[in-house]
């Protein structure tokens, strides 16, 4: 259960409310995935809207595969008013909902995606090992091997979008690519002056996120593997809120291809900092600038 967020309020007692559940989940997921393809269409990226109108349309497939199942099985459609309790949240956009748009990639999308499908694996292998029936048993089962193939899916797809942006950026290690390090570095100078006019206690946390960042820059430095943090020609942001996020996505993606146990519990842990030191800098920031 460590992919959920929460344990579920409840047992599911009827096929009936196992697939009102069912469509719940699938209608929230194509409709945040909606509202992000068109958030991404504003902001003039339409390929990357493109990628978040197909992952929505297939939540809209899955959505009517419910209520096909539904009306084979009982005669009729969906009723959510068969559902009892709140259901564990298994959908997260993970910050894509406000992130800055240059921050996102097709990868960071479907990577997404991946984890919202295994969180609803997740969810239905608890239905099941929960069922007091058989028949809820079995139908969980089912729904549970069936996002596990919408997994697979999603990763075959995730893997030909790591490569294109790898073909994109020229592989990643080409010269004059700044790596994390770097990064690190780049933010602790960008917050720097702003501790000269910072009250207290701001002006401790800005400096522990300081002397953090320059801690992290020189562990990386001794890093085995290159970690790449912005592209040749690309512009290092000046923004450090920008900066903060850009960090906690790289870290996130890194652990997310690690080959090594040690390597993924380094970048979780780094991922987890800095997601930590996003949220101070997006919260307070614009008081300090103010």
């Amino acid at each position: 259960m460590s992919l959920l967020r929460n344990e579920p309020a409840g047992t599911v007692e009827s096929i009936e409310e196992l697939m009102a559940l069912a469509a719940a989940m699938e209608d929230e997921a194509a409709t945040r995935y909606a509202e992000i393809a068109e958030r991404m269409r504003h902001e003039g990226d339409p390929a990357l809207a493109d990628v978040f109108d197909r992952l929505s349309a297939g939540e809209r497939h899955h959505l009517e595969s419910v209520h096909d199942w539904s009306r084979r099985t009982n005669g009729k459609g969906v009723d959510p008013a068969t559902i009892r309790w709140n259901a564990s949240e298994t959908f997260d956009d993970e910050g894509s909902a406000t992130a800055h748009p240059r921050l996102f990639n097709a990868y960071r999308a479907l990577s997404m995606a991946v984890r919202n499908e295994e969180r609803a694996f997740a969810f239905w292998s608890y239905v099941a090992a929960h069922a007091k029936t058989d028949d809820v048993r079995q139908a969980a089962e089912t729904m549970a091997h069936e996002e596990l193939g919408h997994v697979a899916i999603l990763r075959r797809e995730r893997r030909q979008a790591f490569h294109t942006e790898r073909r994109r950026t020229g592989g990643g290690d080409g010269e004059g690519a700044t790596d994390l390090a770097d990064l690190e570095r780049h933010l602790a100078d960008l917050l720097e002056p702003l501790t000269h006019q910072s009250p207290e206690p701001e002006r401790t946390r800005l400096t522990d996120f300081i002397e953090g960042a320059r801690r992290t820059a020189r562990e990386l430095d001794r890093a085995s593997v290159p970690l790449k943090g912005v592209g040749a020609g690309e512009r290092l942001p000046e923004d450090p809120v920008v900066l903060a996020e850009l960090l906690a996505e790289r870290y996130l993606e890194v652990g997310d291809l690690a080959g090594d146990e040690a390597t993924l519990d380094r970048m979780q842990s780094l991922a987890g900092d800095a997601i930590s030191r996003l949220a101070w800098l997006r919260d307070d920031l614009p008081e300090l600038h103010g």
